[in-house]
């Protein structure tokens, strides 16, 4: 139930579809979650988002694919979920870009995240290719 609530609210989000799922890849990465950056990335591919862009995320602060608003939130997302906490200057930075809502809506993709990642870890969930999957599907089409 708990879980429905969650994507319930989730539709309810107002950032850029395509930065809630970097940012939920982010943490995914990090926490190494293999099955959420699996299935984050099959629903990336099925809503034909930038793949150069989920490819190039661990290259965020120098790839020239991402705007600095985007490493803004990037530098945020891992600073707090590697960190658990965040220097003031990397909260100015994101401000800069993002309202208050928006940083809301952040910090609520950062810790539903890890609560995605933290039950798949403890429960030994690993990828089941959805990613691999998908990319042979649309291969053959």
């Amino acid at each position: 139930m708990f879980y429905g609530k969650i994507g319930r609210l989730d539709r309810r989000l107002t950032l850029p579809r395509e930065l809630v799922f970097l940012i939920r890849e982010q943490v995914a990465r990090i926490n190494v979650c293999e099955f959420c950056m699996d299935v984050g990335r099959w629903f990336s591919i099925k809503e034909s988002m930038n793949q150069a862009k989920f490819d190039a995320l661990e290259q965020y602060r120098t790839s020239p694919l991402f705007t600095d608003a985007e490493r803004a939130v990037l530098d945020y997302v891992s600073e707090l979920t590697r960190n658990k906490k965040v220097e003031p200057e990397t909260f100015s930075r994101l401000s800069r870009h993002y309202s208050e809502r928006a940083i809301c809506e952040i910090v609520w993709l950062v810790a539903t995240e890890h609560l995605y990642n933290l039950t798949n870890i403890g429960l030994n969930i690993h990828s089941d290719m959805l990613c691999d999957i998908t990319r042979k599907r649309q291969a053959a089409a």
